[in-house]
């Protein structure tokens, strides 16, 4: 909450909008501890009208329903009114049969807390088979593990992985850029999504270390 506000503060120096991609927000390892939002720190510094302020919400995570195109933006009203008109002329409408699951979906709380019992299940499972031949950090929220690839080139490895052990996964140095230090923080590191069921997800997690371990 502390960097949010800090946000908060910069944006009303310095006049700009703070848009807060939250899609992954539901889905975090300790059930005790879920992340803070824009909007919460907002609500604690008495910023009712959350100015300079949005979030995005979407089904694609926290109900693994990617296809749906199900979300919402939520925050400064005076912010929202153009968006609105522009997203009513520019965006596709959802069918009605589509429009139905959403809403059962949006309702229902019960699916994800199984889907957060489901990822910690699978961290917990594939971090014991990688552990001891990669490094990675293990993260708060999201499904994705990043461990650093043995040798440094992730995209070299990423091909060798898929044509050796028949594993799809991302190079780390794609999904990034360079920054003003000229590092790629995803440089040298896959990015795994654990979004199968466990046991494809520990079989492809097996066949990475074998990899490895070939070497």
């Amino acid at each position: 909450l502390a960097e949010f506000k800090q946000l908060i503060a910069l944006a009303d120096e310095h006049d700009f909008i703070i848009a807060s991609d939250e899609c992954y927000s539901e889905l975090y390892l300790d059930e005790n501890t879920p992340p803070p939002g824009l909007l919460q720190a907002c609500a604690e510094l008495g910023r009712d009208d959350y100015r300079r302020c949005v979030v995005f919400h979407s089904l694609s995570k926290r109900s693994n329903l990617p296809g749906l195109r199900s979300g919402f933006v939520a925050g400064d009203a005076d912010l929202l009114a153009p968006f609105k008109r522009y997203r009513t002329y520019h965006g596709c409408a959802m069918s009605q049969p589509l429009q139905h699951a959403s809403i059962a979906a949006w309702q229902d709380e019960a699916h994800v807390r199984a889907n957060r019992d489901a990822y910690r299940e699978k961290f917990s499972a594939v971090t014991d088979v990688l552990a001891p031949v990669m490094d990675f950090p293990t993260p708060e929220a999201s499904f994705y593990l990043w461990p650093a690839v043995p040798g440094g080139d992730d995209i070299a490895f990423t091909q060798r992985l898929f044509s050796e052990q028949h594993v799809s996964v991302l190079p780390g140095s794609l999904m990034g850029r360079p920054g003003q230090n000229g590092l790629n923080p995803g440089a040298g590191r896959l990015r795994l999504a654990l979004v199968a069921e466990l046991e494809p997800t520990l079989e492809a997690a097996k066949r990475l270390r074998q990899l490895i371990e070939r070497d």
